[in-house]
């Protein structure tokens, strides 16, 4: 047993981020109660119809958190924040040490930098550690993985050690490559200190190292996609992940948005679940971008991006990036062909493209060596995390 590891109680959680969209979190072997889950193990029947018998399993952690303490205080402090939380949940917390997180956790946020929690994590983290399923919905750029991450790290040193062919303890479904990669970064920074281990699996790179891992035994395990799975009519490939997971867990979906096909994956998959938002529910414009809309015909498209690019040439810093999204993979290589042809610098990226491709790529957009990156919405997912919050000068779509 590692010493960085709390006492041990068996459980397994899986984390489902579903895309800049959506990002849920579901947490594994869980009990109705925490004293039931010390007491003994679970019996629970599988969408296979067999009966398993299941590890027990902890699942409430907060019990000595410090937080806000008079209804009046959480008031101000929501209504300053933007947060209104639908449902029975704690109290929100102020800094990472009223959270009451293991020394292993605070020596990770100290090393990482952080300060203060932002508001999806303080009133987030009281209830992924109270192990109640929650929806937590927020604007890209809020914190939702930290927010997810953390509260993970402790569920799993709580556990029995993974052991070969076991686990993983923690599922993190994501929509894409990228995105699954920038959230093993977060698992391996915070995890290092307990030695947790993690994993990816999506396509486009070899197997094998993917199913070795998996047979060592895995804590995190890291995949795709999830959210644009539902977009593409994939929901019963969703519902048979989420069978394979024993029923009685702790499920956690972080959103910026809340459409309804989430909704009903939430209600059918969800006990009685708190919802946390943070600012306004409704997706709405961004107040500090300015959008300029310019309608046009098909055939016109090509010559107003040129335009506009010669336009924005003139006035932005040198160093700028310019992204442009389209709608398909085919049109993607069009408009870089076209943009190419006018003198700019320009890369691509899209669903068929490999792994060492994509990787490629954001080496060159991050690095400035290409200063406009064309890419469909899908492939872009969380981009912005990606090349650090870099100045991106313009957005097109097209």
């Amino acid at each position: 047993m590692d010493s960085n590891r709390e006492a041990p109680m068996a459980t397994s959680a899986n984390v489902m981020e579903i895309g800049t969209t959506i990002n849920g979190v579901i947490a594994g072997k869980v009990e109705t109660t925490a004293t039931k889950a010390i007491l003994q193990g679970t019996s629970c029947t599988m969408s296979s119809g067999q009966t398993k018998l299941f590890v027990p399993l902890r699942r409430i952690f907060m019990l000595n958190m410090i937080s806000l303490d008079k209804d009046e205080e959480v008031k101000k402090y929501c209504l300053e924040k933007g947060i209104t939380v639908q449902g029975k949940a704690p109290k929100p917390i102020q800094s990472f040490h009223e959270a009451n997180f293991p020394d292993y956790v605070l020596d990770a946020v100290v090393a990482q930098g952080y300060e203060y929690p932002t508001s999806i994590q303080a009133q987030g983290w009281p209830i992924a550690l109270s192990g109640q399923d929650m929806v937590g919905i927020a604007q890209t750029g809020s914190g939702k993985t930290l927010a997810y991450i953390l509260p993970a790290i402790v569920h799993i040193n709580n556990q029995c050690d993974v052991q070969r062919g076991e686990g993983p303890i923690v599922l993190i479904l994501a929509p894409t490559r990228e995105l699954t990669q920038q959230i093993q970064q977060v698992a391996h920074a915070f995890g290092k200190t307990s030695r947790i281990r993690n994993t990816c699996v999506f396509g486009g790179a070899p197997k094998g190292p993917q199913a070795r891992d998996l047979e060592r035994g895995v804590e995190i395990c890291i995949a795709t996609p999830a959210d644009r799975m539902l977009d593409m009519g994939f929901e019963p490939q969703i519902r048979k992940v989420l069978s394979q997971i024993r029923p009685d867990r702790q499920t956690l979906m972080w959103s910026a948005t809340w459409p309804k096909e989430v909704k009903k994956l939430a209600l059918d998959f969800m006990k009685s679940y708190v919802q946390l938002n943070v600012g306004l529910l409704e997706l709405s414009a961004n107040h500090n971008i300015m959008q300029i809309v310019d309608v046009c015909q098909e055939h016109e498209k090509d010559i107003k991006l040129n335009n506009l690019l010669q336009e924005i040439a003139i006035t932005l810093d040198p160093a700028s990036k310019i992204i442009i999204f389209v709608e398909t993979k085919k049109k993607v290589e069009g408009v870089t062909r076209n943009i190419r042809g006018s003198g700019w610098r320009a890369v691509s990226m899209h669903g068929d493209k490999s792994q060492d491709q994509r990787d490629y790529v954001l080496k060159e957009f991050r690095n400035g060596k290409a200063s406009i990156l064309v890419a469909t919405d899908v492939a872009a997912r969380g981009l912005g995390k990606t090349l650090n919050n870099r100045g991106t000068g313009m957005i097109a779509i097209i």
